[in-house]
């Protein structure tokens, strides 16, 4: 998969971006546009482009597996035949490195990914590339995925030396593991305008023979600058900076570069940022009174339509692909990501929230419907993604999006009943059609389509309201909304009969942490007790399967196994910082649904442990991994980027304001502080590069709402307190259940909860700011105005 543009906006991963934050790293599909670099200041490495697709006949491939067959990754999995002798990353390659001298040939990527499907096709399954990495190079692939850590340190490199990033990752080191070379994607020969992969092989190789003194000393020099450059610290900042000031440059940034028209920002590609959606509802409750407040509303309000509309979200099968290759959200690259799904739930049960239109209650309902049915483990896990290549018929090639894409023939031929009472002859298939835009000759314009491989072929997206499209046949809305259901039922049910897109079965800490906050949050929200179930398995899940109770650390992974049972890698692969983050902002959100006090507990045992691990005791904030975990690397980072997913440092920032908000351990307020502090240069110089760290620092200035509801957890007046709070938008606040025990574990964090009492033994709210507490209330509508005045 070729990496995205970088001018005018970077994406996360990127280490100094200057824009907009991008939904993701992950890549461009294959009807973006042609951008591969590669760079070395030693070895002249001009700017590959993409080839066309070649396929090693089955005669000539390997079908002795190499040592990567040991792995439990699904991508390095992937790459088990190929005639390479392929190493995971780990001390006995770094050793062969070092005793036969040779470089490192460091290929980074994942499971789902397009062009890295295609380089390994082209590449890394043919003979005599193979025999070129086996016999000069020792050769390392790395499930980013799998090693955020090595990812980020060399993604940080590429970026730094060439004009964007992406994947494949393709890195060269020395034995020492310092780069000298970094690119993308290679195609495996020249061609008029690029070098192939073979060739640079050819080069690297000849140039490590001749002036490896001097690679070396590039390649220290390179390091050097990368380390000053990544320093992220308080300095001799004291306090954060203005959130006032913060806020308004942020909100500034993004309105210059919304599209009025179609939602989001920037042209194209366009990715569903739900950092940059949360922002703007956090914005909009601060200054509702305010033009600016309404614009952010309007903005964030429009842009999740507009996606819920368009063709990245699959109407078919519910849940988001991955990004929009065109402005107007119609054409995706169908790839989809658990950690998608996780953060619009949230977005979109949010904007029902602050809207009460239930168009974005049944799209949050929609997604998690799509991960309980597609990315659910029995045992309550969650899954990574799922491809955006399937072959369109069994046996044929693997294509780009042939799962969801249809033509009108087939539809017609499943939907041929007539609509009765229309004012001209209908069926129900033309009825579908005209409401979702599908056309004879395909609705994808050759541009998307550059190989095409999706002539003919249709992306259901929303052309009209439902009130347009009855009064275009003269049938009643209603009728209209039932007939559309049915047919894209009978759609659904004809596409179980395709094959299915590779699913990356394995299950990731953090991206499961987020989906426990997405079914919680959305669970809470909608008064779901089924939704929030899902949470709490996930939880479960968690603890049971991905916790060392020895240690107190997280797994960063494990895998599904035959027959519903969960594997894990020897030695396991540890938690990062995004893990204990994620997992955290999870258990909080999930204690606030449920109310059931042992997963607070449970997150602050996480929290103490991440702050052990990964707190900067010098510089403040959080490395991205442990010491140990990452010994040997040439740098260790700290995230300063919210984009597909939102940095582990700004969900930290939130996290340690909540936990002082349940306990008042005054460590963890503290903690925040410096947090901000060190991120100040950041956010003063990109506010918009870090919204969820503004939005963090806004919290902190502003003070967090204790909303405590002293009753009896079963009972009804309990019950309606708390889906009172719950169906306000209220992001700066901790919501805690006082029982009356005093022994209880809330209780002992905060003794005045003790000295609430209920108003005549009924269910009592307060709402409590800087230790002091409202007046007391037992009526939801009273609650409402003390909440939302």
């Amino acid at each position: 998969m070729s990496h995205l543009p970088s001018p005018p906006q970077k994406h996360k991963g990127e280490h100094k971006g200057h824009g907009l934050p991008r939904g993701s790293d992950r890549g461009s599909s294959s009807r973006d546009k042609d951008r591969s670099v590669t760079v070395s200041s030693t070895v002249p490495m001009p700017v590959g482009g993409k080839g066309s697709r070649t396929s090693c006949s089955p005669s000539t491939l390997q079908k002795v597996p190499n040592r990567l067959i040991n792995e439990k990754s699904p991508y390095l999995l992937q790459h088990a035949y190929n005639p390479v002798d392929w190493y995971p990353w780990g001390q006995e390659a770094f050793d062969k490195a070092r005793k036969e001298n040779k470089p490192i040939f460091l290929s980074v990527g994942y499971s789902t990914c397009h062009w890295c499907h295609v380089m390994e096709e082209e590449s890394f399954q043919n003979e005599e590339i193979g025999r070129l990495l086996s016999e000069d190079f020792v050769s390392v692939k790395v499930d980013r995925e799998e090693r955020p850590d090595v990812d980020k340190v060399y993604m940080t490199f590429v970026q730094a030396t060439s004009s964007g990033g992406g994947w494949p990752m393709n890195v060269w080191l020395t034995p020492n593991l310092q780069p000298f070379v970094g690119g993308t994607y290679f195609p495996p020969e020249d061609g008029l305008t690029r070098v192939g992969f073979r060739t640079v092989l050819l080069r690297i190789r000849e140039q490590w023979k001749q002036n490896k003194n001097t690679l070396l000393e590039n390649s220290q020099r390179v390091t050097t600058a990368l380390l000053a450059r990544s320093e992220i610290s308080m300095g001799d900042r004291q306090v954060p900076p203005s959130a006032a000031t913060m806020n308004s440059r942020c909100f500034q940034q993004l309105d210059e570069g919304y599209d009025e028209e179609y939602g989001g920002f920037a042209e194209a590609p366009k990715f569903p940022t739900p950092v940059i959606l949360n922002f703007l509802f956090s914005y909009w409750l601060s200054h509702r009174l305010t033009q600016d407040g309404s614009r952010a509303q309007q903005m964030a309000l429009h842009t999740l339509k507009m996606m819920a509309n368009g063709g990245i979200r699959d109407h078919v099968g519910q849940g988001f692909h991955r990004y929009s290759t065109d402005r107007q959200w119609h054409i995706p690259h169908f790839e989809k990501m658990l950690y998608d799904q996780a953060q619009l739930a949230v977005a979109y049960s949010q904007a029902f929230q602050i809207s009460g239109d239930e168009f974005y209650s049944d799209v949050a309902k929609g997604i998690l419907q799509y991960v309980a049915r597609n990315l659910s483990h029995r045992s309550g896990g969650f899954y990574s993604a799922e491809d955006a290549d399937s072959p369109p018929e069994r046996g044929m090639r693997p294509k780009e999006g042939a799962f969801y894409v249809w033509t009108v023939k087939e539809v017609q031929q499943l939907l041929p009943d007539s609509v009765l009472g229309a004012t001209e002859p209908l069926t129900s298939g033309q009825l579908l059609m005209k409401h979702y835009g599908l056309t004879e000759a395909g609705n994808i314009s050759p541009s998307q389509d550059p190989k095409g491989e999706l002539q003919g072929q249709n992306v259901l997206t929303v052309r009209y309201s439902l009130e347009l499209t009855a009064a275009r046949f003269g049938l009643d809305v209603d009728a209209v909304r039932t007939l559309l259901n049915m047919g894209l039922e009978k759609l659904f049910q004809a596409r179980k009969h395709r094959p299915k897109p590779h699913l990356d079965s394995k299950m990731l800490a953090a991206w499961n942490g987020l989906m426990v906050s997405g079914y919680a949050v959305t669970g809470a929200i909608l008064g779901l007790e089924r939704l929030i179930t899902h949470a709490i398995n996930g939880a479960k899940f968690l603890k049971r399967h991905m916790f060392d109770v020895a240690s107190g650390r997280l797994m960063r992974t494990c895998y599904a196994g035959p027959g519903g049972t969960v594997e894990h890698s020897n030695p396991p692969c540890w938690g990062f910082l995004e893990d204990y983050a994620f997992v955290v902002r999870g258990l909080l959100d999930l204690y606030e649904a449920s109310q059931e006090s042992s997963w607070l507990e449970w997150a602050l045992r996480l929290q103490d442990t991440q702050d052990r691990l990964f707190w900067d005791s010098r510089g403040s904030g959080y490395f991205c991994s442990e010491a140990e975990l990452g010994a040997g690397l040439p740098l260790r980072l700290k995230d300063d980027q919210d984009g597909a997913e939102p940095s582990a440092n700004s969900v930290s920032a939130h996290n340690l304001l909540r936990l002082h908000g349940f306990t008042g351990h005054k460590d963890w307020m503290d903690k925040c502080v410096c947090l901000l502090t060190a991120f100040s240069e950041r956010m003063r110089r990109v506010p918009v590069a870090l919204p969820e760290m503004v939005r963090a620092l806004s919290a902190h200035q502003q003070t967090l709402k204790q909303i405590v509801i002293c009753g009896d957890p079963q009972a009804k007046d309990t019950k309606a307190l708390l889906q009172c709070v719950h169906s306000i938008y209220i992001p700066n606040k901790v919501l805690i259940l006082a029982n009356g025990d005093p022994s209880s574990f809330l209780s002992r964090q905060l003794p005045f909860l003790s000295t609430l009492r209920r108003l005549e033994d009924r269910a009592t709210a307060y709402v409590c700011e800087d230790q002091a507490c409202s007046i007391p209330v037992t009526e939801p509508c009273d609650l409402r105005k003390l909440l939302h005045p």
